[in-house]
């Protein structure tokens, strides 16, 4: 099967409150993780690092789990959004006007337990979201000073 169009993004994951948490963003009734449409010639961790920044401000990000990546399954006419786990150890979120948009591109932002986020996003995420959460646990709190 052809891929129509590939997009990429991150797991953003923060320790708050003593748990893990993950960044969601709403777009009207719709919430999502930050991820978008690569630039000619650019690499998917790059598109994913650079939309993710476009999208939340947050640009301090690491990725102490490397760059294993998961796949969503084909969605609205073929898509696949492929993500990838970075760190949030500082910085604070922010909604910043997109340049193409003249507003910013989502209306709400939230740091939330897996178990939230699996609640808010379409069930396509449920497999990134297991597989984020099941590697993020395995490395506790040596990743969340």
């Amino acid at each position: 099967m052809t891929i129509a169009r590939r997009s990429a993004g991150l797991v953003v994951v923060r320790w708050i409150g003593g748990q893990w948490r993950c960044v969601v963003l709403r777009a009207y009734r719709n919430w999502d993780l930050p991820k978008g449409m690569p630039e000619p010639g650019e690499e998917p961790l790059q598109t994913a690092l650079r939309e993710t920044a476009e999208e939340t401000g947050l640009s301090a990000l690491t990725l102490p789990w490397g760059d294993d990546y998961r796949e969503t399954e084909p969605y609205a006419k073929g898509k696949v959004a492929r993500f990838y786990i970075a760190l949030s150890g500082e910085g604070e979120v922010s909604l910043p006007v997109s340049a193409e948009l003249g507003r910013a591109e989502h209306h709400e932002f939230r740091w939330v337990s897996f178990a939230a986020a699996r609640a808010l996003l379409p069930p396509r995420f449920a497999p990134i979201l297991q597989w984020a959460q099941t590697v993020v646990e395995g490395h506790p709190e040596q990743y969340s000073s």
